[in-house]
Order: C-alpha cells, then structure tokens, then sequence
C-alpha cells in the first residue's frame, strides 16, 4: 500500500494525517496547536513537525509529502514538486494570501527538514480554479494595473471541489464529462462553485478567499465603497478595515458568535440577531445557487459539503425551499437522516439529484501528490 504523509501548516498549528491512497484510509492524524506560544510543546514549526512524526511511530513507509498550499497564482496551476525555486515562488506570492502562505510555507520547510529523503509536493487551493475563463475571472478596473499586480479571480477551496464534484458523479453513476454540479463547500470559511464536466467554470471567493458567501468572521461580498465610506467618517484605516472584514464580519459581526452552532441554537430559542442572521446565510447562497444554473445551462446535482453543510439538517433544507421550479427538492427524512456516507437528500425522481457529500481533502491532497511523483 502507498502511504503519503499529508500536512497542512497554519501560523502555530500544523494538521497532519497519513493517508493510505489506495483506500483512502486515514492511518494517523493530529494536530500541533499553538506552536512557539508560552507553554506549547512545540517551540517552532520544527519541533512541531517531529511531534507529529514521532506520532506516526514506526512501520510505515512514506512514498511523499503532500503540502496544502492556499494561493498559486497565476504561476501554479497544478500540483507541483517542491523545490527550492518552487519555495521562493510560494513566498513571492505570499502578497496575495498573506494569512496563508506564509504559513504553509514555514511547514513546508520544517516538513523538508524532518524528512529530506522523500518527494515533497505543494496541492493549491486555487489550482481547481485554473479552467476558469476569462469573462469568469477579470475583474473590471484597470486592466494594465490589474495585469501588474495580478488582480483577478483565483478562487479557494479548489481540492475539496474537486474531490466532492468527482465524488458526486462516481455515487450517481454519470459520466463526469457530461455532469453539470454546483458544490456548496459550508464551514467557517464557505464558497460555492459551477463545475462543468469535472472543470470549474466559477466560484464565488475571488482575488482572496474573503469574496462570496457570509462566512464565520469573514463578511463575503460588499461594495467596495462602504470601506472609503468607514475610512472617512469612522476613521478606521487598513488594517482596521482588513481586520473588520477578516474577522470581525460575518455570522461573528451579526450575532456576536462566529459558530454556526451557536447561531442556530440562539435562533431556535428566539433570538432576533440570530434569525436575521440566518436569512441572509441563506439569502446568500440561494443568490449564487441561481447565478450558477444560469451560467451551467442546467444542473443535474446540488452538492452540500463541509462542515455546516454535512452537518447542518436545518440549514440544508431552509437553503432550499421555493426552489421546485428548478427542479431542486429536499425529502425531509432523508435529510434528517444521519450518516457519514455520502447520500441522497432529494427524493426520488427529483430533476436534481441533491447529495451530502462528506469532503475529504487530505485523500485529495495525497492522489494527487502521488500522481506528481508517478
């Protein structure tokens, strides 16, 4: 069996899993928390990185590394072996995904230390997103300023549209080549995207993953011009602004809770803020469900994934009422249904097959290592 050493490096975390590729199985995972903070067990990303593979422990026979890597600009579209100049590359780009690629970065270099003898590769988030056209990723400003500074559409969370796309038409038993699929990916950070025959023709997050959907402390789409507004009658400069919209915004900036859980038991139990909050959760996404079938020509599946939309009974079926007439329907016991498989939530004979799909990113992460090193 072919095991790949999957990890995905945050600023003082390093999630970790090693998956068996043929099966799909997760052989070990963890996570490293609060790395260099007082009292951590890990005083860098070094030290977090022979915790996790000290945690492995012996017996196994790692063929790669598998590096999540957020943004690959126009440079990386697809996965790729890391080198030196490919690690220089992944920093140049760190203006574009400042949260972020530094971030993996450092786990990528901590990774290659720890295990210099094996094939380390970087899987983009944003590569998926790489078949977008040009009338779906050109923002309309400047097009010499935006060509310089490379402002455009890259789209996120590009592996686990891809894994859960391809997932949605194996379970059908449909030609992904013929499958028209909208992927609702629903966690503390969501995005949608159309996906046409196995490639992405759109995708609500943009130049950064803060464009599209209400998120948990992110605010999703705005007019530009409410932050010139708030610059100059509250005085709140950049990096106020950046930390407002990043982190103090959506489902958090509603209600006051960031956690998807916490708003819908507050709305359960009546609270107005948390209602209201919900409505436009909602309003959002229908929003883009409409968008997306137009630009598809049709849908044949709607996909829920993620946390919240694996999770979320009642938000999957608020999601979706009224839209009958485009052949989108919910069967409520088979949406109350519990189970970690992926299924069906629509009924039978429904236009539009509606599935739950769980995302499995690390698996994705680790074919497609395996399939740069082969």
């Amino acid at each position: 069996m072919t095991e790949v050493f999957v990890v995905n490096s945050g600023s003082s975390s390093i999630k970790y899993q090693l998956v068996e590729v043929e099966t799909g199985a997760a052989l070990v995972n963890g996570l490293i928390e609060r790395i260099g903070e007082p009292g951590s067990e890990a005083k860098d990303h070094v030290a977090g990185m022979k915790l996790a593979l000290d945690a492995l422990g012996t017996g196994h026979d790692i063929r790669a590394v598998g590096h999540r890597v957020v943004h690959g600009g126009t440079r990386f579209t697809e996965a790729t072996v890391i080198t030196d100049e490919v690690e220089r590359d992944i920093e140049a780009l760190s203006p574009l995904a400042p949260l972020h690629n530094p971030a993996n970065l450092v786990g990528i270099r901590a990774a290659r230390k720890a295990l210099p003898d094996v094939p380390h590769v970087a899987v983009f988030d944003t590569a998926f997103h790489r078949t977008l056209a040009p009338d779906a990723y050109t923002y309309a400003i400047d097009a010499d300023l935006a060509a310089k500074h490379g402002i455009r559409r890259y789209g996120f969370h590009g592996t686990s549209h891809k894994y859960v796309s391809e997932r949605a038409a194996e379970f059908l038993g449909r030609p992904l080549e013929s499958t028209k699929t909208i992927v609702l990916h629903l966690g503390n950070g969501a995005s949608v995207c159309a996906v046409d025959g196995g490639r992405s023709i759109d995708t609500s997050m943009g130049m950064t993953p803060l464009e599209g959907l209400v998120m948990g402390t992110r605010s999703g789409d705005l007019d530009p011009a409410i932050l010139m507004y708030l610059n100059a009658q509250a005085g709140l400069g950049f990096d106020d602004l950046d930390a407002l919209l990043n982190k103090k915004s959506g489902l958090l900036g509603l209600t006051g809770s960031g956690d998807m859980r916490d708003v819908q038991t507050a709305a359960t139990g009546g609270d107005d803020r948390a209602e209201a909050a919900l409505a436009v959760y909602r309003h959002r996404i229908r929003h883009y469900v409409g968008a997306y079938i137009a630009e598809l020509g049709g849908l044949d599946v709607l996909v829920f994934t993620a946390g919240v939309g694996e999770n979320s009974v009642a938000l999957r079926e608020q999601v979706l009422v009224g839209l009958e007439r485009l052949g989108i329907a919910v069967d409520t016991a088979r949406n109350a249904a519990r189970s970690k498989d992926a299924r069906y939530i629509s009924p039978d004979g429904s236009p539009v097959a509606v599935l739950v799909i769980p995302t499995n990113e690390e698996l994705e992460i680790a074919r497609q290592t395996l399939a740069v090193i082969a």
